[in-house]
């Protein structure tokens, strides 16, 4: 799988009591590569890096409000939406899928969101 390099933007910017969260790949951040397997793995491991984010933040997913998801094929969309649903439970951001041409280092998913988050404007 292809090793990805950070590029000049913040995984998350809290402004007014919400946090931007960046797209977030499926890369794994022990190994630098996108996860290995199809496109449950790789969506599994795009929300453990937004997991990251929220926590990082002190917030968590019972605080998103909204999501955007990245997909080079609609056609992976019911695998995409088994997991993101088995991920957020009850809970039920406001979602809009985007298809694309292509994402980042081959990935086929990519997942932006905007949560709640009570602390202080940081970067």
């Amino acid at each position: 799988m292809a090793e990805t390099k950070k590029g000049h933007y913040s995984p998350g910017i809290v402004h007014n009591g919400l946090l931007y969260v960046s797209g977030q790949l499926p890369v794994n951040a022990a190994t630098g590569k996108i996860a290995e397997g199809g496109v449950r793995e790789q969506t599994l491991q795009a929300l453990a890096n937004l997991d990251k984010v929220l926590t990082d933040f002190g917030t968590d997913r019972t605080k998103v409000l909204q999501c955007r998801v990245y997909t080079p094929d609609v056609a992976l969309w019911d695998e995409i939406n088994a997991v993101y649903a088995e991920y957020f439970g009850d809970h039920k951001p406001s979602r809009t899928i985007v298809p694309t041409s292509g994402l980042h280092y081959g990935s086929l998913i990519e997942i932006e969101a905007l949560a709640v988050c009570e602390e202080g404007d940081k970067a």
